[in-house]
């Protein structure tokens, strides 16, 4: 049987369970072919098999992200798609691989930041995840400032998350602009556990 016929969609499901069991199942056995036959049917296959496709390949790379490393030109082809499926599941996939891949992220940010800045919470969210993965990786200098930059823009809801994981990584250069962020977004903090949290880092930040 093909990989492809172990898909959810192929088998008739509506949840995930198929696909998180067969990514579990390919990174055990260490399935490099596998792996290549999960591309081909996100580059070629049908709508359900392509979103099919691209969550198995993330799972493997929640498990395993050495394994789908390799496939990184075909996430950032993935993030270009009118599929917003496919978008955010091509940025969870590259979140997978952000530490190991750091150089081939950096090289590729101005469309992994126009896909986030046209795509889902989800997409937003991963993007924000693999900008500290590689600030931690060496690319401070490249990924805070697009953090800091982020954060402006940024839904209330998802503020003062993004805000928290900024301040993991913030460099002396972009602290007084982080700051300055912080304190203008504020007001837009309807919830008070949301104020809470961003005060939080303004003390941080001040301390």
């Amino acid at each position: 049987m093909s990989v492809t016929d172990h898909l959810a969609g192929a088998l008739d499901r509506r949840d995930e369970g198929p696909n998180v069991a067969l990514a579990e199942d390919i990174a055990a056995r260490d399935d490099k072919a596998a792996i290549i036959e999960l591309a081909e049917a996100v580059r070629n296959g049908t709508n359900r098999q392509r979103a099919d496709a691209i969550k198995v390949l993330y799972e493997i790379g929640a498990r395993r992200p050495e394994l789908i490393g390799g496939e990184c030109p075909l996430f950032f082809e993935a993030l270009g798609s009118a599929n917003n499926r496919l978008v955010w599941g091509a940025m969870t996939a590259l979140d997978e691989v952000a530490d190991q891949r750091a150089d081939e992220l950096v090289a590729q940010l101005p469309r992994i930041i126009a896909a986030a800045d046209k795509g889902s919470v989800i997409a937003k969210d991963r993007c924000t995840s693999l900008l500290v993965k590689l600030a931690k990786a060496g690319y401070a200098d490249k990924a805070v400032p697009l953090l800091v930059e982020r954060l402006r823009t940024a839904a209330p809801n998802q503020f003062p998350t993004y805000a928290e994981k900024t301040a993991e990584v913030i460099t002396p250069e972009a602290k007084p602009g982080f700051i300055a962020v912080l304190k203008a977004r504020f007001a837009d903090m309807a919830q008070k556990s949301k104020r809470d949290r961003v005060t939080k880092v303004l003390e941080k930040m001040n301390g």
